[in-house]
C-alpha cells in the first residue's frame, strides 16, 4: 500500500529547461560529481529526441529523483541501456527507485524493446538485492574498472568494477519478481567460492571446486561503504577477490541469477547465486 508520501510523488518527463537543469543538480547532489562529468542539458535533450527515456519524480516543484537511459545495440538486438537512476537521500525510504524503474519499463516496452541493461557496483549489497530480488535481472558480464581506475564521485573510491545486468522485460522471470514471488530453493547448502569471515575480510575457497557445482555462492559484506571508511585495505581486498571470482565464474559459463540474504550472520552478509543452467541464458 502506498504511503501518503509516496502518493505525493509524481513521475513524468521534464517539461522545461529549468527541470533539465534540475536533473544536472540531482546528479551532483547524489553522486558528488564535478560539472565536467555531469550528463548535461544539451545531451539529455538530444537523447530524448532520438528515443531515449528520461523520467523525473516530483514532490510538488522539487525534483526527488530521475531515471535516464538510451537506445543501444547489444548482441545483435536493440536494447534500452539505463545509464542513471538517482534518488535524493530524503526520498530513499519511499519506494521511489522501484517506481521509476517500473515506469521506465512500461515506456520501453511501448517502444517495442524487450531488453534493458545497466551496470552497478557488485560490492553494493542494497543495489544487488534491488536489481536481482526485486526486479529479476540476470548478469553474465563483468567489467573491471569500467569507468577507469579513478573517479571524482565519492561513491567510486574503490575502483569502478561493474556487473552488466540484463532485464528481460516481458519474461516469466521478471513477471514473478515484480509479483514478489521468490525462489523456494534452499540456498543455505550451496558452497561459497568466497565468504565473509568473522573479521569481515574475504575468505577464499578453492574456485575450481566451486565450479564443479551447478550452483554456488559469492558472499559480500552487507556494508562495503563502512569498510571503505574503517579499513580501505580490506575494501580493496574485497574488490580484488570478488573480481577474480566473478570473472572466473562467468568465463566458465555461469550466470548470476539472484542475490539473497540467507546467512545467520544477518545483514552483515549477502550472497550472489551463480548458476550454470541453460535456462538462464536468455540472450
Amino acid at each position: 500500500m502506498n504511503t501518503a508520501a509516496e502518493s505525493r510523488l509524481i513521475i513524468r518527463e521534464p517539461a522545461s529547461t529549468d527541470e533539465l537543469h534540475d536533473v544536472e543538480a540531482v546528479q551532483k547532489g547524489v553522486w558528488g560529481i564535478p560539472d565536467i562529468e555531469v550528463v548535461n542539458l544539451h545531451h539529455l535533450i538530444a537523447v530524448q529526441a532520438s528515443g531515449g527515456v528520461l523520467l523525473c519524480a516530483f514532490d510538488g516543484e522539487k525534483m526527488a529523483g530521475f531515471v535516464y537511459g538510451f537506445v543501444g545495440h547489444e548482441r545483435g538486438k536493440t536494447v534500452h541501456h539505463s545509464h542513471m537512476l538517482a534518488v535524493r537521500s530524503e526520498y530513499r525510504s519511499q519506494n521511489l527507485g522501484y517506481r521509476l524503474k517500473l515506469e521506465q519499463r512500461r515506456r520501453v516496452l511501448d517502444q517495442g524493446i524487450k531488453i534493458m541493461t545497466w551496470t552497478f557496483d557488485p560490492l553494493q549489497s542494497l543495489n544487488a538485492f534491488f536489481n536481482f530480488a526485486k526486479l529479476g535481472v540476470i548478469a553474465d558480464r563483468y567489467y573491471p574498472d569500467f569507468y577507469g581506475t579513478e573517479a571524482a564521485s565519492f561513491l567510486h573510491q574503490n575502483g569502478t568494477d561493474r556487473l552488466w545486468v540484463s532485464w528481460h522485460l516481458d519474461s516469466n522471470r521478471v513477471g514473478k519478481a515484480l509479483e514478489g514471488i521468490r525462489s523456494e530453493t534452499n540456498f543455505k547448502d550451496l558452497p561459497a567460492m568466497i565468504f565473509v569471515s568473522d573479521k569481515d575480510t574475504p575468505a577464499i575457497l578453492d574456485s575450481r571446486a566451486a565450479l564443479t557445482n551447478d550452483r554456488f555462492l559469492i558472499e559480500i559484506p552487507g556494508d562495503i561503504g563502512a569498510i571503505e571508511k574503517s579499513d580501505p585495505d580490506v575494501a580493496q581486498e574485497w574488490r580484488r577477490t570478488t573480481r577474480e571470482a566473478f570473472v572466473t565464474a562467468l568465463d566458465a559459463g555461469f550466470v548470476v541469477e539472484d542475490f539473497v540474504n540467507i546467512d545467520k550472520r544477518g545483514p552483515r552478509v549477502g550472497s550472489y547465486v551463480l548458476n550454470k543452467s541453460e535456462d538462464l541464458k536468455l540472450w
